[in-house]
């Protein structure tokens, strides 16, 4: 895990960055597998590979968005569980 505070530019910049927060995207990342009925520890070990990857992504860039962000962890969501991923990605369309 990298010790280097990384900016999280909020979505259309309106509300301040903040720092990025692994337990923030963990549990979201768990939700939408809850969502599509992953059990409970499927969904926590693909959401702790999510976290270490988007990490490992992080580790070169000092400010990011919110939306890069979703973006990269959908993505590697996606590989693990394709459902889940478009759930994650489309989160604010579909509910």
């Amino acid at each position: 895990m990298t010790d280097k505070a990384i900016d999280i530019v909020k979505r259309g910049g309106r509300r301040p960055s903040e720092s990025f927060s692994r337990p923030k995207l963990h549990a979201s990342i768990r939700a939408a597998c809850l969502s599509i009925r992953s059990p409970e520890g499927v969904a926590e070990s693909m959401a702790s590979d999510v976290c270490d990857a988007v990490i490992i992504w992080l580790e070169t860039k000092p400010e990011v968005t919110s939306s890069d962000v979703r973006r990269k962890a959908g993505d590697v969501l996606a590989s693990f569980h394709p459902e889940a991923a478009y759930l994650y990605k489309h989160h604010r369309v579909v509910m």
